[in-house]
Order: C-alpha cells, then structure tokens, then sequence
C-alpha cells in the first residue's frame, strides 16, 4: 500500500506537555507562521491557501481558500471568523484531540484565517459535552493573549484579534454552520435560509467564515511550507494534505490515524491501519463518515477513502469517521438506532424533517421489534425520498440517506425480521 510520509498532527497527541505555548514554540515552530503570514498580503493568503488543495476537514469538503475568497474587501459590518468546534457527528472525534492536546494549533490557524479575510473577532463554537477541550482553550487562549499573539497589535505588526471560546448546549443541529451562527448571537439553533449566505451576511449580520478545527489548524503549515507542499501530501489534484480518520466499531485497533489524503482505500484504512475486524469476524458494513453517510457494503470498500471518489459511489467522507460493523450485529438495530438519533436531533423548522424523522423511526422500531409488515420497506424508502432535498438544512439528508442505502443494500436482513418476528441472530 502507499505509505504517508509525514505526519501533521498525530505525534503530538497523547502529550500533556503539547498543550503549552512553550512545546509548541520549540516542537512546532509555534507562531513562527503568524510572523510570516502577517508580513504577507490577505490575497497572498488566500491564493496559498487555494494553493494547498485544504477542502474543508468538517463534512461538505469545500475548498477552504475558495471558501475565504468569498469575503467582501469592503464591509460596513465587522467580519468574523468562526471555528466550527461541535463535533457532535456520531463517530467523529478527531478535533477534540486537536484541541486536547494541541490547541495552540488552533489559534495560531485562526488569527492568520482573521487577518487573511479582515476579521479582528473570532469564535471557537465548541460542543457543550467538551468541558475539558474548553477549559484547555482557554487556558492556551490566556497564555497566547499574555504573549502578545492575540488581542491588539499582535507581535507589534498592526493585526488585532480576539478570540472567545463559546460553549454549545449539545444540540446537533448547531454544526450546521447557520444554525450555529444563530446559537451564538444568543437565539434558538435553527438554520437559516441561503441566501444570504455567511460570506456576505453571517455572525451578527456581518460577513463570516466558519471552518471546522482541522481545516483551521492545517494553515500554520501552509504558510510556513507553501501551499504546494501541502498539495503534495495528497495523492489525488484536488485534496491535499493530510486527513486524520477515526476509525471505530469491531475492529482490532480502533482510533485516529493520520493518512494523507487519497492515499489509502477504505479497505486499507480497516485491515492495514486498524488491524481488521475483531475476533476475526466477517465484515458486514462500513459507514465511511459518521453516522449520516450511506452505509457500504464488504464488496465496496475497495475504494480510495477522499471526498470526490467516495461521492462517485453514493456514499461520503464527511468528517472521515469510518465505523465498521462486523457479520455478528444487527444492521437492523444498528439503523434503528441511527434514525432515532436524527430524529430526537431535528429542530423541527422543516415539516419533511419533523415528521418524516419520527415516521422512519417508529417503522424501523416496528419492524425491529417483529411486527413488521411488508409494505415497510417500500414505506421507508417512499419516506427517505420525501426528506432528502427538501429541508433547509443537511440534516434531512442524514437521516434520509442511511435508512435509503441500508434497506437498499440490506433488504435481505430487513425481510427476515419480518418474516420471522425477531431478528434472526436474536
């Protein structure tokens, strides 16, 4: 298989001591990037970042240097970066070690972002459940801002910034960039209508990026090493760099592993990294990117694990969480309890959403617990249809989609529950 040959993140995790300013200066090279980016003009930036190939580390794998390209020069209203920290994709849990353990990473990533599109505030949007990623940014927040490297003229070269850590309360639906924004001007996590979209009118009406914490943290590097260093990092032209996949579910070593992008099939990324199925079971499924990516089947996985090509298949990388189901569990549980997740999460504002949620989740239960009837199935994919693509936002799509490509590529399962009352491994 192909081999990464360098790594970014991953040997600085499992570390207390990476936390401070001080091992980040002398491991990392900490801040010697900001020096740099702030001698460089914003569309200097912006073009190296274009450069690097960085597509968005949080799901939708958007060009990240497009993505800043999108902020108006000029602006009557403030400009603000937010860094997307909910992390609340069932599967995923790669940012909480960025900020775990190297949370100066972070910052440094974010006042470069804020200088390069003209924003003095940031925000780091973190999920309530992560008390102790949040005390450890502010405690690296403080440090920074006692070093002269956040607030106002940072390291003498004229670029103020400030940088607030704000805490979640656990709701899902705010990793959704809009409905992040409204939850943290104070009002009810909902997601808005686009257009407008952050851009041009964002955080407090004002133009805004939101990236999520990987995306944010890989810019240090690109700065210090140029943008076609980090291209080259990936294997295929559009994706550079390096991902960080976390692995879970039945196999033998599950965690994070750093790869560089398109570098390794899904197949490699379960036998080669994370040492195959547990107990030497046969493998029955893989959900390639958190819970809301459609699930894939052991003859499918034989694919390189980037965005473009997983999408070819029907499927995504999203967040590059790969949970991995082995022949001794039930895809019918296993489903039940994805759409009932989704539809506990919804907010309501979108009535296919809402009802349809609550609708494939009382069916799925139905049949789980043996008293489905043969229509069902037909049902669940009439009610997937229904949701996907007519929602505000991309979580009618994440129920929608897992209950679509698991009664599709399952059906045989899902039939025996019926036909015999139970589940047959029961």
């Amino acid at each position: 298989m192909q081999q990464q040959t360098e790594t970014l993140f991953i040997q600085h995790f499992g570390k207390e001591e990476s936390r401070s300013l001080a091992y980040f200066r002398e491991k990392m090279a900490g801040y010697s990037a900001l020096r740099k980016a702030l001698g460089m003009s914003q569309d200097d930036i912006i073009n190296e970042m274009k450069r690097a190939n960085l597509r968005g580390r949080g799901g939708a794998g958007f060009p990240a240097g497009v993505k800043w390209g999108f902020i108006p020069k000029q602006s009557a209203k403030p400009k603000y970066l937010v860094c997307n920290a909910d992390e609340s994709e069932p599967g995923t849990f790669k940012d909480r070690d960025i900020m775990r353990y190297i949370p100066h990473l972070l910052i440094e990533g974010m006042v470069i972002g804020g200088y390069a599109i003209g924003a003095k505030v940031g925000y780091i949007y973190i999920r309530g459940e992560y008390t102790r990623e949040a005390k450890l940014l502010n405690q690296a927040i403080s440090e920074a801002y006692d070093a002269g490297l956040l607030g106002k003229n940072i390291l003498g070269l004229g670029h103020d910034f400030d940088l607030t850590v704000h805490r979640g309360a656990g709701a899902y639906i705010c990793g959704e960039e809009t409905a992040l924004l409204s939850s943290l001007e104070g009002k009810r996590g909902e997601p808005r209508v686009k257009p407008p979209f952050p851009a041009q009118a964002g955080a407090f009406g004002g133009p805004t990026i939101v990236n999520n914490v990987e995306t944010l943290a890989a810019v240090p590097f690109i700065i210090n090493r140029g943008g076609d260093w980090f291209a080259g990092l990936g294997k295929l032209e559009r994706s550079g760099g390096t991902r960080l996949f976390g692995v879970s579910g039945h196999v033998k070593k599950p965690g994070l592993y750093e790869i560089g992008a398109g570098s390794a099939t899904l197949r490699q990324i379960i036998y080669d990294f994370a040492g195959g199925i547990l107990h030497d079971k046969k493998l029955k499924a893989v959900i390639p990117g958190g819970s809301s990516a459609p699930v894939l089947t052991p003859e499918e996985i034989d694919v390189i694990a980037d965005v473009d090509t997983l999408a070819k298949i029907g499927t995504m990388l999203g967040s590059a969480s790969i949970v991995v189901v082995s022949e001794e569990y039930c895809v019918v549980r296993l489903l039940t309890r994805i759409s009932k997740f989704y539809a506990h999460e919804s907010c309501g504002q979108c009535t296919p959403c809402r009802e349809g949620t609550r609708w494939m989740t009382d069916v799925l239960y139905r049949i789980e617990h043996g008293h489905g009837r043969e229509e069902d199935l037909a049902l669940l994919l009439d009610l997937s249809n229904n949701i996907a693509g007519r929602t505000l936002c991309p979580l009618g799509d994440a129920a929608a989609g897992p209950v679509a490509s698991f009664v599709k590529k399952f059906q045989a399962d899902f039939e025996a529950h019926i036909r015999g009352g139970k589940c047959p491994s029961a």
